[in-house]
């Protein structure tokens, strides 16, 4: 009777040990979404920015801030928060636009302005039109020499085919 209280004893234990454990041990098995929040921007948008732009043009290539100064419209912020489900990793990514007016003086935050950020919009140069990144690519053609699906010519048709339609 001993033996058999011991095991029972012991296999409540192990058992009272695994449910409270259960949640970190079986962790992986648990579906949790990542989360974005914020305003996402391809470092291709950033690039885009120019000194003495208006704050229209600003809108347009980088979208609504997520937070704008109450009193002094002068400061736009972009913030960025992305947090993984699986590994519980945060990306945290800011860019704060200053104005002057309605024209953009000075930018900061975590991405990389392009060389030309201090060049105007109206003097700066385009890409050459021959550059190979712009050359529009051209899906493959299809080989094939019929249609996949052959039209019927009405005048062709009997009247049985034309009642049917």
């Amino acid at each position: 009777m001993s033996i058999k209280k011991q095991s029972l004893t012991l296999l409540s234990v192990s058992a009272l040990t695994l449910s409270l454990s259960a949640c970190s041990v079986f962790d992986w098995l648990v579906y949790k979404p990542d989360i974005p929040q914020g305003n996402y921007m391809e470092p291709q948008q950033v690039e885009k920015l120019r000194i003495d732009m208006t704050k229209e043009q600003v809108e347009f290539v980088l979208g609504r801030p997520v937070l704008r100064d109450s009193f002094k419209d002068d400061t736009w912020y972009y913030v960025y928060h992305y947090k993984s489900g699986r590994d519980a990793s945060i990306t945290h990514k800011e860019l704060i636009l200053h104005f002057t007016g309605d024209q953009l003086a000075k930018v900061t935050g975590d991405y990389e302005l392009s060389n030309e950020f201090n060049t105007p919009l109206e003097q700066s140069s385009l890409p050459m039109a021959n550059s190979p990144e712009l050359t529009p690519q051209i899906p493959q053609q299809r080989g094939d020499e019929k249609p996949l699906v052959e039209e019927q010519d009405p005048a062709k048709m009997n009247k049985h085919e034309q009642d049917g339609k």
